[in-house]
């Protein structure tokens, strides 16, 4: 008897544990494993140098000055910026994102967060997917930190030095033989075909988690293929696009997208408004005109670097009792008719003449209203405003708070309310800054920051108010 009954038992077992091998899910096998590569530099070396050569790539390209354009394409990064793993966020980090007046099928980032996005690579997406597959893609050579990975293997050369080199990169798009001269920044942008196959890896994580099909970024490359295999930087010759086709596609089936419930109608709206510009120069335009761009645009008045006028004028009209309403794709919200929409970096103000200019190359507000979103590490309300708050008063070292949180309501969701005091980095006068938070369903933090002169906060008290009862949340 127990010769016959072992052998069996031992088949059953053989062949229920095939039968759930088969049955487990793919993920268990799943995920090729990537991981940092040696780095000599610290991330606020990434950062530096990302801000350095973000401030001289805002001086040699034309920025496309349209703030519908802007806003969607910032709310795409920074949502994908928020999807990017546990492992590879780095706190330090403040990604953006911007898109250049240019005809080339290309985008970049840089160090430590700053993302530029040509115009033509939006024109030859099909659909926001491919758009969001290039951009995570990209995303991905930062959050690894392949540039000063790359940097690293280069001992002989300093970091310093990479700025000019970052940007001939993306002007000209050297030859092999041409970027041994170079310094070490084109190293930046110019990656190994490793590095290359691991942000086309991690960018197909980064849609699922995003809620795109991580497939998108695959089919990029069929698109941009169809399109004369264009783009002078996001087609590169390693590795082939065949293989990268291949390879991301067998890496999405182990991947979970996310629930999401976006559509193409705010991306094919982009494109019919974009189709509505004269045609954009080329990268190598760009270079042979030698042009300088001041960062100002058409829809901002002149003035120094941030495209407004130097000072404040500090005499502005009172506000419109007259309201009219801006759809910001994530929120609505209606101001007084006699302000005016201001793209920033990251968020939209409503200001009106004459409460906006700068002061040592940043830009100032003396009244109006900002709005934005932020990905924050907790999902509790008061730490994510905790978080933002004190990210505020870094980043100025007058804030000081004028008591604690108040409870409010954004569009009958939970809010908080806190009042800061400042001195104004432009006039030199006290101003109130009262900022109210809410959490969108993604987690993320919505804010409205308003700020006036302390001597007309209470003209403008009922104002802001009217504007926080205005605003519609449509996530």
């Amino acid at each position: 008897m127990s010769k016959e009954r072992y052998p069996r038992a031992n088949r059953w077992a053989a062949w229920a544990m095939s039968l759930a091998i088969v049955l487990m899910p793919l993920a268990v096998f799943a995920q090729t494993k990537i991981a940092y590569h040696s780095n000599k530099y610290k991330v606020t070396d990434d950062v530096r140098l990302g801000r350095q050569a973000a401030a001289e790539a805002e001086q040699q390209f034309p920025l496309l000055r349209d703030s519908e354009v802007n806003n969607y394409v910032e709310r795409v990064g920074q949502r994908l910026a928020g999807a990017i793993p546990a492992e590879f966020q780095h706190p330090e980090f403040r990604y953006s994102f911007k898109v250049i007046n240019a005809r080339d099928i290309n985008a970049f980032a840089l160090p430590g967060g700053p993302m530029y996005v040509n115009r033509g690579m939006i024109e030859a997406a099909r659909t926001e997917g491919e758009m969001a597959g290039v951009m995570a893609h990209e995303l991905s050579h930062v959050a690894l930190r392949h540039g000063t990975a790359q940097a690293t293997k280069a001992q002989k050369y300093a970091i310093g030095a990479g700025i000019a080199g970052i940007l001939g990169t993306i002007l000209a798009g050297p030859t092999v033989g041409q970027m041994a001269q170079l310094p070490v920044g084109v190293y930046f942008l110019k990656f190994s075909r490793e590095y290359e196959t691991e942000a086309d890896l991690l960018g197909a994580r980064i849609m699922a988690n995003a809620g795109y099909d991580p497939r998108d970024l695959a089919n990029v490359f069929r698109t941009l293929e169809a399109q004369g295999g264009g783009g002078g930087g996001f087609l590169s010759d390693h590795p082939s696009s065949a293989n990268r086709y291949a390879r991301i596609n067998q890496e999405a089936q182990y991947l979970t997208i996310q629930r999401s419930d976006r559509d193409d109608r705010q991306f094919a709206a982009v494109k019919e408004r974009l189709r509505g510009y004269p045609r954009a120069q080329t990268m190598a335009e760009i270079q042979r005109s030698g042009q300088r761009y001041p960062n100002r645009g058409g829809d901002y008045p002149t003035g120094d670097r941030t495209g407004y006028p130097n000072t404040p004028a500090g005499r502005v009209e009172y506000p419109s009792s007259r309201y009219r309403s801006f759809n910001q794709g994530t929120f609505t919200v209606s101001v007084p008719d006699n302000w005016r929409q201001l793209s920033e970096q990251g968020s939209v103000w409503f200001a009106p003449q004459g409460a906006y200019g700068s002061a040592n190359g940043q830009s100032v507000f003396t009244h109006g209203v900002s709005f934005g979103m932020v990905q924050t590490r907790s999902r509790n309300l008061q730490q994510a405003t905790n978080e933002f708050v004190n990210g505020l008063q870094q980043s100025s070292g007058n804030l000081r708070a004028r008591g604690g949180y108040q409870s409010t309501s954004v569009n009958n969701r939970n809010g908080l309310l806190i009042t800061l005091g400042n001195v104004n980095e432009a006039t030199g006068r006290p101003e109130v800054i009262n900022v109210v938070t809410t959490q969108l369903r993604n987690g993320e933090l919505f804010y409205m920051i308003a700020v006036s002169p302390d001597s007309d906060y209470g003209s403008y008290q009922n104002v802001f108010l009217n504007i926080l009862r205005s605003v519609r949340l449509n996530d």
